[in-house]
């Protein structure tokens, strides 16, 4: 029981972590409304920067990466065995599924950044670069978004990682891949938005 306890307080900490929606909140601080009612309705970067406003998709960027790396760090810290996995697991779902926001919030793209950084720096680096080059190379943040999710379990495969490593990557990868569902039909339609497209 007493093992339970922490990892409880693990994935309600780091759920709820996850579920501030840094997209909404500045954008709302910077006078541009709901981001939900533009773009792809997200609250992720990508849709934050249809604003025009650069600095802001860089900050929603930035603190949704943030968010991901605090969780895992609370995570090893409050549950050392297995904190990382439900961290990790726990902030991605919030980040996706906000409570506040009726369970609709953004793709994890970021987030898992975060929690790659921390649990796995060489893959989030990895991850990272996957990204650039996808992204910037066809101009779809969707694609660089969809190829680094799955590089990171490859990645961490290939570099030996732990049990726990190897799982958080995969669960993280097909949470990704699940929530853009509505991207993938796009992207076979030959319909999705390009970086920087306002709609």
């Amino acid at each position: 029981m007493m093992d339970f306890l922490p990892l409880l307080a693990v994935a309600i900490g780091a759920y709820l972590l996850g579920s501030i929606p840094f997209g909404l909140l500045l954008t709302k601080a910077a006078g541009l409304g709901d981001i939900r009612q533009i773009g792809s309705g997200s609250i992720g970067a990508t849709n934050v920067l249809r604003t025009g406003r650069k600095f802001l998709a860089a900050g929603t960027l930035a603190l949704d990466a943030a968010k991901g790396s605090l969780a895992i760090k609370l995570g090893i810290i409050l549950a050392p065995e297995h904190g990382m996995l439900v961290a990790g697991v726990a902030v991605l779902l919030g980040h996706m599924f906000p409570v506040w926001l009726g369970f609709k919030g953004g793709k994890g793209v970021a987030t898992g950044l975060g929690v790659l950084l921390t649990a796995a720096p060489l893959v989030a680096l990895g991850s990272a670069v996957t990204w650039l080059v996808l992204a910037f190379s066809v101009r779809i943040s969707s694609v660089g978004g969809l190829g680094a999710a799955l590089a990171a379990p490859v990645l961490v495969w290939l570099l030996r990682g732990t049990r726990d490593q190897i799982i958080l990557a995969v669960i993280c990868a097909g949470l990704i891949w699940w929530r853009h569902h509505a991207n993938i039909s796009r992207l076979l339609a030959g319909t999705e938005p390009r970086i920087g497209q306002k709609n």
